[in-house]
């Protein structure tokens, strides 16, 4: 048998091979090296920057500080809206051994309702142990002693403060100050779409009407912020930086509290609005709207069975009558139509009108009554103001039309927003060939015109502008616009503000305004005048209009008859008055809803309202409300 042959190795070739095989993975190393630094390089020295900041991000937490919220005064430094302290029981549960037998105690302690644990235990489940959690909010006076007695047997509870905004005032100033209230959903929305939503990080309320929203920006303040280092579990370790919040800055109103006080006083029971200005400068000595509302009711959350009672109130207190209520502004506004008249050549200061029963359209067989059944006599403008005939102004609404009313009326403010800061505003309705069109889809017809010749019709108005457009009056066409901020306080006193003008209305002779002047002075002064018989007898002399508007058209041959109507259908009862009227100081309007004629009903009122101006001794009285500490 063959032996076979045994292969001698091949030294050289695996010696070859090996060298080539370890080239290849020297190289393979050496690439892979090469990666991992560029990699490293890329991580430590390109991204650092990014690197670092996500790695602080996660070490170092960013707390926003709410600032406290800017205070309230009126003219005299009187506090209108304060931030007081309120106090809420919290409990970390990782401090407390046994927590369903601390709650239970705490309950017992406290006298608080036992459905409180199941939100409390709900809550706990959600938040990280070393969360402090609240157990009950806004406790009082005695539950804060009894807890302060017997604290070191509850270790891991304590009482946290929050300041929470408070209106000692109550109802008397809701419709001026409005109120603050949980931020909601459209309130983020609208925060956001101005860019303002950060400054809001760990604010809880926002102004929500009247002064409070109109000036937010002011009240609320600059936010502040802590950066604070924390663990892998979120729990603070150290603050690493502090910026204290900026504190909103405190504002002083035009209003007087002891004016606002008997003027609330006055329309108490009522339903209507009334406005005390100053001619001058626009200043809002007080705003009424009746009935109110407490606003506190709103800053710690209304309840649904409160939020429906004011809701379906049948006198509807929640709305701001004296911006957004609309009336017919009736015999008010014929001072003003007067004075258009004139101007425009309609009459003279001396030519003479009869004025019977009612006035006819040419042509036409529809007649508008006179509110005296068998009319006035002769007159001239001077009479015609002073005992409110309807025929003269029917008469002048038929020569001078409609355009020329729409012209002068809204130059007087009419259907015009009275820049007024409050965004609770309507602008009432001033019409025109294009806006009854373009509501009614109708043409402007002639009766029409002569409807608004004396403040009805299509014509309505808010008190606010009522009172503006005799500012208007009394100023000879200077054009103020009303202010409620009388100026925003500072380290160096109060900076007021400045008045706020518009373009005033010009005459083809300054004694055309005297003459509608005169006429007022005649209403309150006059042997006819409609509110002689309340102003008598005053320690000064006033001037005015009143008002009686229809809220329902009667037929050709019916008669007013208030007692068999019910009390939604009554007229509307109005006045506009100044004092003094040698060197007017101070305007009111009043409008009563549903009171019967103007002339016995709004001007008492606004009688009085001008007597606690002019007569000074008469705020001094200690009858009013004092403000709530409750």
């Amino acid at each position: 048998m063959a032996k076979s042959r045994v292969k001698m190795r091949d030294h050289g070739a695996e010696s070859s091979l090996y060298w080539r095989r370890a080239v290849i993975a020297f190289m393979g190393i050496v690439v892979l090296m090469g990666i991992l630094v560029a990699n490293l390089y890329h991580l430590q020295i390109v991204e650092h920057q990014i690197y670092q900041t996500r790695s602080n991000d996660n070490r170092i937490k960013v707390l926003p500080i709410a600032p406290t919220r800017g205070l309230i005064y009126d003219r005299n430094g009187t506090l209108l809206a304060e931030n007081r302290p309120i106090y809420s029981l919290e409990i970390t549960p990782e401090q407390v051994q046994d927590l369903d037998k601390t709650v239970d105690d705490l309950i017992a302690l406290l006298d608080l309702d036992p459905d409180v644990k199941h939100r409390f235990m709900t809550e706990v489940h959600r938040q990280r142990r070393f969360t402090p959690v609240v157990l009950v909010n806004r406790l009082d006076e005695n539950q804060v002693a009894r807890f302060s007695i017997d604290q070191h047997k509850y270790p891991g509870a304590a009482i946290e403060a929050y300041l929470k905004r408070f209106y000692p005032y109550r109802d008397t100033f809701t419709h001026v100050i409005g109120y603050v209230a949980r931020i909601n959903d459209k309130d983020v929305a609208r925060l956001k779409e101005d860019n303002k939503l950060a400054n809001y990080a760990s604010t809880r309320d926002i102004g929500k009407l009247g002064v409070e929203r109109y000036y937010e920006d002011i009240l609320h303040g600059q936010t502040g912020y802590q950066e604070v280092e924390v663990n892998n579990r979120g729990r603070v370790i150290r603050t690493l930086k502090y910026q204290p919040p900026i504190p909103g800055t405190d504002i002083y109103l035009n209003v007087d509290v002891a004016l606002q006080q008997k003027a609330q006083k006055l329309m108490a029971n009522r339903r209507g609005a009334a406005v005390i200005m100053t001619p001058k400068d626009g200043k809002i000595l007080a705003l009424i709207s009746s009935p109110s509302y407490d606003p506190n009711l709103f800053v710690h959350g209304i309840s649904g069975p409160e939020y429906r009672d004011l809701l379906n109130n049948p006198d509807r207190p929640l709305i701001n009558r004296a911006s957004q209520g609309i009336y017919a502004p009736a015999s008010t506004v014929k001072p003003m139509l007067a004075v258009m008249g004139l101007n425009e050549g309609a009459f003279t200061p001396n030519t003479r009108y009869f004025g019977g029963p009612f006035f006819q359209i040419p042509n036409t067989k529809r007649k508008f009554r006179d509110w005296r059944r068998w009319g006035h006599g002769w007159m001239d403008v001077y009479r015609a103001i002073e005992i409110s005939a309807d025929t003269f102004f029917y008469d002048l609404a038929y020569k001078v039309g409609i355009d020329n009313i729409n012209d002068y009326m809204t130059r007087f403010g009419f259907g015009q927003f009275s820049g007024i800061d409050l965004h609770e505003e309507a602008n009432g309705t001033m019409p025109s060939r294009e806006w009854k069109k373009s509501r009614h889809k109708q043409p402007w017809y002639q009766g029409d015109t002569i409807s608004v010749g004396i403040g009805q019709g299509y014509w309505t108005a808010t008190p606010l502008q009522l009172a503006r457009a005799a500012t208007i009056l009394v100023d000879h066409g200077e054009t103020i616009h009303p202010r409620l901020l009388h100026g925003i306080g500072s380290t160096n006193g109060m900076i007021p503000m400045p008045i706020s003008k518009g373009e005033p209305i010009t005459l083809k002779q300054d004694s055309y305004w005297n003459v509608a002047l005169t006429g007022m002075h005649r209403v309150v002064n006059g042997r006819e005048g409609t509110a002689r018989r309340a102003f008598a007898d005053t320690p000064y002399t006033a001037a005015g209009k009143s008002g009686t508007a229809q809220v329902f058209s009667l037929a050709e041959n019916q008669q007013y008859n208030s007692a068999a109507l019910k009390e939604h259908l009554r007229d509307n009862a109005l006045f506009i008055g100044f004092a003094p009227y040698e060197n007017p100081e101070v305007v009111v309007s009043v409008v009563l809803e549903n009171a019967g004629g103007g002339s016995s009903n709004a001007a008492p009122v606004a009688r009085s309202l001008l007597d606690l101006y002019m007569v000074p001794e008469l705020l001094q009285t200690p009858d009013d409300q004092e403000p709530s500490d409750e």
